[in-house]
């Protein structure tokens, strides 16, 4: 792993370039963004054959305490200071900006390196959008609207929920669905609290919460006593629509998204650790953020109390065929829709010691290996053991639309373990894909 240096940026990145040098110590070439992206970015994709590397992408929580799965060193946990918190998310394939309090200003966001050229990966889709992304994505959306992350800390997170379009719209944000994965190969430790609250009791009022948030500043709301817990398990998942209530516990998690960061926290302790009302509203329109009525309509109570509510949004692995008898096995681990429209999927592929393969999709997608070592295309990958902050690694690519339409070969080299990785797409790519229910649609 090398140190990054030789970095060219576009106007999302130019103000950020103090801190990233402070933080990285990165050397930097600010370059003219309509032609040296728009040549860098067809550059790399010729040099990997339409697959791009990536840089990991590092986040720190402020009110969270990291449970140190992500393989960075323990040297670097507080990178950005400890005033920012631990850093406690690795953004993968990401075009989305963390909404940090005191953030870099490029927090969150991937870089693509080719050579010893670095620029974000939203800067890259700017410039070559429909090579990238595909046609049908780039005339819809005009971006990478989604993104994944893996999240990791030691206890459980605050409940909390994310908006849904009409209420993220009111703060020029936008909604965030989103899925989970407990990767096995990263979570043989499980940390303190292995349960995830979802959703509310059904039973529970509107009265009963908005007593909840009247009391945030006298300790523990007791938010927790009108939820249910459930025990989480490595190699499952859940899907979870905006507005519904959640306390993500303490298993390793795969996340992908909707590009957003969009969050009202409604626990006011968690862990004896106090969380800023500030948190519950800083997403919300400011003439409403005393409004408790308002915020306590933030919640779809339907999906919340819904009394089959496992049924309905646990995620069991299914396979995509039968090859295991030819070296590998494909996987749908985050699938369904939402109100009938795919917004993001990931699929989990092994390929078994000495094996190869070659995998189509119907788009665009990004990729994070999380055992073993071989190559994808042209490119080597490795999973790696312990990443300092601001080194380069081999576990991160980006598969563009033409790539990933042809064919990939994956190749494991190893003898003795599999190559694992995990893939996640953007909306309206299957024509065939699992719902919850296991079925076909």
């Amino acid at each position: 792993m090398s140190k990054f240096e030789g970095l060219i940026v576009g106007p999302s990145t130019v103000s950020g370039l103090a801190e990233m040098e402070k933080a990285m110590g990165v050397s930097t070439v600010v370059a003219d963004v309509s032609a040296s992206v728009n040549k860098v970015t067809v550059q790399a994709l010729e040099a990997g054959e339409g697959i791009l590397r990536l840089a990991p992408a590092w986040v720190p929580r402020s009110y969270l305490v990291p449970g140190r799965r992500l393989k960075l060193d323990s040297r670097d946990i507080y990178a950005y200071g400890t005033h920012r918190g631990g850093i406690d998310e690795r953004w993968i394939a990401s075009t989305t900006l963390a909404m940090n309090e005191n953030r870099v200003p490029d927090e969150g966001l991937s870089y693509i390196v080719s050579n010893s050229k670095r620029f974000t990966l939203k800067d890259a889709v700017a410039a070559e959008g429909p090579r990238l992304i595909g046609r049908a994505m780039w005339n819809t959306y005009h971006s990478w609207p989604i993104f994944s992350k893996f999240f990791d800390n030691i206890g459980p997170i605050p409940h909390h929920l994310h908006h849904d379009e009409a209420h993220a719209k009111l703060v020029g944000q936008e909604p965030k669905p989103e899925g989970y994965y407990f990767p096995p190969q990263l979570n043989a430790t499980l940390g303190k609290f292995p349960h995830t609250y979802f959703g509310l009791e059904p039973g529970t009022t509107k009265k009963d919460i908005r007593m909840c948030l009247e009391r945030w500043d006298e300790g523990d709301n007791g938010i927790l006593d009108f939820s249910r817990a459930y025990r989480l398990k490595p190699g499952t998942g859940w899907l979870i629509s905006p507005r519904i209530l959640h306390a993500p516990g303490s298993l390793l998690t795969y996340e992908p998204q909707w590009g957003s960061d969009v969050i009202s926290m409604f626990q006011s302790m968690v862990d004896g650790r106090r969380i800023e009302r500030e948190l519950l509203v800083q997403d919300v329109p400011k003439d409403k953020r005393d409004d408790l009525d308002y915020l306590v309509d933030l919640i779809d109570w339907e999906q919340n109390t819904d009394p089959n509510f496992r049924k309905n949004h646990f995620l069991e692995p299914i396979p995509v065929n039968d090859s295991k008898s030819e070296g590998y096995v494909d996987k749908w681990v985050v699938y369904g829709t939402f109100d009938g429209h795919q917004r993001f999927s990931a699929k989990e592929l092994t390929v078994m010691p000495g094996a190869h393969c070659t995998i189509r999709d119907n788009g665009a997608y990004g990729l994070i290996v999380t055992q073993g070592h071989g190559t994808i295309g042209k490119l080597s990958v490795d999973c790696p053991s312990v990443i300092r902050f601001g080194e380069m690694t081999e576990d991160e690519v980006f598969v563009s639309y033409d790539a990933a339409a042809e064919g990939v070969r994956f190749e494991n080299h190893s003898h003795t373990e599999p190559l694992v990785t995990l893939r996640y797409f953007g909306p309206d790519v299957h024509s065939k894909m699992p719902e919850v229910d296991g079925h076909i649609h």
